[in-house]
Parts: C-alpha cells; sequence; structure tokens
C-alpha cells in the first residue's frame, strides 16, 4: 500500500509541474496586451503601443489616436461614420471597423483565443 501511495503521489508531483510549466509558456509566450494591431485590406499596417500618445494615418482614408492607454478613429472618409461613432477602447478590449475602407483596429495579441470563445 505504501508503493500506491507513491506513485500518487508522484503522479500528482508530475502533473503540478507540468501546469506550471505550461502557464509559465503561455504566461511568457504571449505579446503584451497594451498595444493595438492596425489592418488594412487584410494587411497588417503595423502595431502601435498604447502607452504612447499619438495620431496614426491609416492610409489616405482614416486617422486613429491613442491618448490616455486608448484608441479612436478620429478621422474616415466613409459615408456613414460608423468607426468614429464606435467610440475608444483599451487594454480591457475592443475592436474599431471600418467597412468601407477595410480599416480593422483591434488588441496585438500572439494568441487567437478570444476570437474563438
Amino acid at each position: 500500500m505504501e508503493k500506491a501511495k507513491k506513485k500518487e503521489l508522484l503522479l500528482l508531483l508530475l502533473l503540478f509541474l507540468l501546469s506550471g510549466a505550461l502557464f509559465a509558456i503561455r504566461h511568457f509566450t504571449t505579446s503584451p496586451k497594451n498595444s493595438i494591431k492596425i489592418t488594412v485590406d487584410g494587411k497588417e499596417q503595423g502595431v502601435y503601443d498604447l502607452s504612447r500618445d499619438q495620431v496614426i494615418p491609416i492610409g489616405a482614408t482614416n486617422v486613429c489616436e491613442i491618448r490616455d492607454g486608448q484608441v479612436r478613429m478620429i478621422e474616415a472618409d466613409c459615408p456613414d461614420q460608423l468607426c468614429i461613432k464606435q467610440g475608444a477602447f483599451g487594454v480591457d478590449g475592443g475592436m474599431i471597423v471600418c467597412l468601407p475602407n477595410r480599416v480593422v483596429i483591434e488588441p496585438a495579441s500572439g494568441d487567437n483565443a478570444d476570437a474563438i470563445s
């Protein structure tokens, strides 16, 4: 009976080490959540840090602004202006989409877990 307890203890220790390793890999390999990715027509224009205030021209059609850790669209030549009306988002997530100009602003992330779940 003592051998069975040792095997159970060893199994629990291995499971604990495996879960710790998986947590460490996931935690240290994902990109920081304080940046955004801008894509135009499916092609990445760039990744920008939310902690740095800046105005970013997006092609000849749109302009977004990062201020105080939030990003928002401030100019667009689309007729409905829905991308401007969507408001701002920050580190807690969100997305800005301008369909007529095919512009998407979303949190930069190393994985697509949020898109799937």
